[in-house]
């Protein structure tokens, strides 16, 4: 068991490494400028089953100025007894010019709806996350449907559980697609590290890199990503704690 975790260990540095290089290896096709994406999300179990999610976001096109995107949301979620969770959700997202500090007029103002599904397994100290997102989204432009999938790696470095005084390590990717053109919208990798303080918060932060396609245009885009994540009552849910970002 120890090698099998060396191993883990070994596996995921090495992925950070390859996604930050992969993340600077695109800086020449990316928009100028390293932003920042700073989220405040949280979890409130009420029993073994169900409880309530909320989150919080402002981003900039800059370092901590142009600040261009906020967006707020939250929803109810049900634990099934073994390792899977599913979650409902409403928010509102906003999108400002590039240039400036929420300068109008704005690009997009939505709000959207979403279902999600979540499938957790370990692999020694290694949590695997399975996310399944389906989105009926209320934008400017008319509604659109979009699908999301992410697959999110944790790994704590010296307790097999992630618990208080734990440092871990995460990484993920996520594609987005839709149900008309063009199909492939959006990619998202992260890599980073994180802190579990006590039983109610988390910190964690690192690079995520964006691509978007609008079908005529490909844009990247390189943040600063901080996360700060409450829990309350976790202990309610009598599950494993696998803190990451939410989004």
């Amino acid at each position: 068991m120890k090698v099998a975790s060396s191993n883990c260990r070994r596996i995921l540095s090495k992925a950070i490494l390859v996604m930050a290089l992969f993340i600077v290896c695109r800086a020449g096709a990316q928009t100028d400028g390293l932003g920042t994406w700073n989220v405040i999300s949280g979890k409130m179990s009420f029993s073994k089953n169900w409880n309530a999610y909320f989150e919080a976001q402002l981003r900039s096109q800059q370092f901590v100025h142009d600040f261009s995107y906020y967006e707020y949301k939250g929803g109810i979620g049900y634990n099934f007894p073994t390792n899977g969770s599913i979650l409902a959700a409403i928010g509102h997202y906003v999108t400002y010019q590039p240039e400036g500090d929420f300068k109008d007029p704005k690009i997009n103002d939505e709000f959207r709806i979403w279902e999600q599904f979540v499938l957790n397994n370990n692999i020694g100290r290694l949590k695997l996350e399975h996310r399944y997102r389906i989105e009926q989204r209320f934008t400017s432009a008319g509604y659109r449907n979009r699908f999301r999938y992410r697959l999110n790696a944790l790994l704590p470095f010296h307790h097999r559980v992630i618990e208080a005084g734990t440092w871990y390590a995460s990484v993920f990717n996520e594609i987005f697609v839709t149900n008309e053109g063009p199909y492939f919208e959006q990619n998202r990798i992260f890599g980073g590290f994180g802190y579990q303080f006590n039983d109610r918060l988390t910190i964690l932060g690192g690079l995520i890199n964006r691509f978007d396609n609008s079908g005529t245009v490909q844009t990247w885009k390189n943040y600063l990503q901080l996360n700060f994540i409450f829990t309350l009552a976790e202990f309610k849910s009598g599950r494993e704690r696998h803190p990451s970002a939410l989004d």
